[in-house]
């Protein structure tokens, strides 16, 4: 198993494909994006489901979830999903992505097994959208979400970022169109992750925050800790059920206690917390030689460091140097 000093067990696996986007999100990247990882360093197509396959047959990781970047980028990603799907145990695999190319990739991803997915819609404006990601792409994002329900990659989940004085305004109106369809709604703080390090708490839209906009639209009933388990979102029952929404408070209600994630970079490395400031060199060792026992043994002395939490509340709080698109979410 993959535990840590604090008796969390990891069992959930992000692995990025890619560090590459075809957004300019305002929270994630600057506007002329950033120097991509060079193509040498990157995992191949084989190193890739090797590495997966250490994680799930000798770690008990239980669930692979692919991302980015943007993951629809990664010419190989069906066929990665696919090795996946044959692994013994078969692990649950799903995807996080902006959507862009959804509309053509969404059945033959669920042919190759991809399970589920989660794809990012921050604001039902044309206008917003070009301004929070820089492109004018939101007829696509909206394509890809059809085309995912479409393919039976059901349920298909939505996250949203909600930015102050930009869309924070649209809380209510992201919930009705997700409820019209069928997605599953869940909004995320914005946290310190973004390439430009200029990221400031005065500027976040909280958990409590958004409830407290939900609530004057619906009302909403919470769950209770014993069905979110070690998910990251508190999820509320809307006008009694049985649809609800879900609100990711990583900043100011954390859920570190329970945390069951590991992450793994596209350039090999494993990182034991979104915001770690070490990281532990698996492809290295891999191009080295090193046998599957000895990929474990590195992957679980990566896990074993784990901080209590992310510490983003501390004083001497440092942001990550690597952003988001680089590390993965």
């Amino acid at each position: 198993m993959l535990a840590d000093s604090f008796g969390r067990i990891a069992t959930d696996l992000r692995v990025s494909v890619t560090d590459k986007c075809n957004l300019r999100c305002t929270y994630c990247m600057p506007a002329e994006g950033l120097d991509w990882l060079p193509g040498p360093v990157l995992l191949t197509d084989d190193e890739l489901p090797r590495l997966i396959s250490v994680a799930v047959r000798l770690l008990g990781i239980t669930q692979v979830r692919f991302t980015g970047g943007e993951p629809l980028i990664r010419r190989g990603l069906p066929a990665i999903i696919a090795r996946t799907a044959g692994l013994e145990p078969r692990p649950e695999i799903s995807l996080t992505t902006n959507g862009i190319g959804l509309a053509l990739l969404a059945a033959p991803l669920a042919a190759a097994g991809l399970d589920r997915l989660n794809v990012s819609l921050d604001t039902l404006s044309r206008q917003t959208f070009l301004t929070l990601a820089r492109r004018d792409r939101l007829a696509d994002v909206l394509a890809g979400l059809s085309a995912a329900a479409d393919a039976g990659l059901a349920p298909v989940k939505v996250n949203a970022v909600l930015m102050r004085g930009v869309n924070d305004h649209e809380a209510g109106a992201l919930l009705r169109f997700c409820l019209d369809r069928g997605y599953q709604l869940r909004f995320i703080e914005q946290m310190p992750l973004d390439a430009q390090h200029g990221w400031r708490r005065a500027d976040m839209v909280t958990a409590g925050e958004i409830l407290t906009s939900l609530s004057a639209e619906f009302t909403l009933t919470a769950d209770g800790p014993a069905a979110r388990g070690s998910a990251p979102a508190e999820t509320f029952q809307v006008n009694g059920g049985p649809d609800r929404v879900g609100i990711i408070g990583s900043v100011t209600r954390p859920f570190c206690g329970t945390c069951d994630r590991v992450r793994l970079t596209a350039d090999g490395q494993v990182r034991n917390c979104l915001f770690a400031t070490a990281e532990t060199d698996l492809r290295g060792a891999l191009r080295s030689g090193a046998s599957d026992d000895q990929l474990a043994a590195l992957w679980r002395t990566a896990v074993a460091d784990k901080l209590p939490g992310h510490g983003i509340s501390d004083p001497g709080f440092l942001q990550p140097a690597r952003p988001m698109s680089a590390i993965g979410g």
